[in-house]
């Protein structure tokens, strides 16, 4: 019978003992989930944004360093870059932001064309720079300008495509009560 009183005290003591903590563990949970929740497209779309664009450098490497023998530094970036643009396109188009309907398809391929072709010219900087201005004429440095070139032309294209090329967000219905009972904890 001692025990069980002794059980029974140990049980409450330790109910009351604990309380404050899961609720403090509960509120990170929540503010976890909700910070989640505010920037879950953004998430998604900068995740699938990145595969494609590692694909599309992955094609823009070997093509680049295919070509760098047979044809200067300048042709080698241009003709990679505008194969890959067309990877790019599709699987930025049909996965990254497919979600983002558009009215104008014109409007938007050619603001995509535009955006690259301005990426394009930014790499193109960094490649012609090292091999023009520095006169570094091997592979390793001209991967190196490649790898800082397509660095800036990416922050400059995930920019642009989300202002301007793919900016219109269509948000599924959701009731009221889904989101309600997704912002709060049982």
């Amino acid at each position: 019978m001692a025990q069980v009183q002794y059980n029974k005290i140990q049980v409450a003591w330790l109910s009351r003992s604990t309380l404050p903590l899961l609720r403090e563990e509960l509120s990170q949970l929540s503010l976890i989930r909700d910070t989640y929740v505010r920037f879950k497209v953004l998430i998604h779309e900068i995740g699938k944004f990145g595969i494609v664009g590692i694909v599309a450098t992955i094609i823009t490497f070997a093509l680049q360093n295919a070509l760098y023998g047979h044809a200067g530094p300048t042709t080698s970036v241009v003709v990679a870059n505008a194969i890959a643009t067309c990877f790019a396109y599709t699987g930025n188009r049909y996965w990254a932001f497919r979600h983002r309907k558009t009215t104008n398809m014109g409007r938007e391929t050619v603001l995509f064309v535009f955006f690259n072709v301005v990426g394009t010219l930014i790499q193109t900087a960094f490649v012609d720079s090292n091999h023009y201005l520095l006169h570094n004429h091997d592979r390793l440095s001209l991967n190196i300008a490649t790898v800082i070139g397509i660095f800036f032309a990416t922050l400059f294209r995930l920019f642009c495509y989300r202002k301007f090329v793919f900016n219109e967000v269509h948000i599924p219905d959701q009731p009221a009560e889904e989101l309600a009972a997704a912002s709060t904890i049982p």
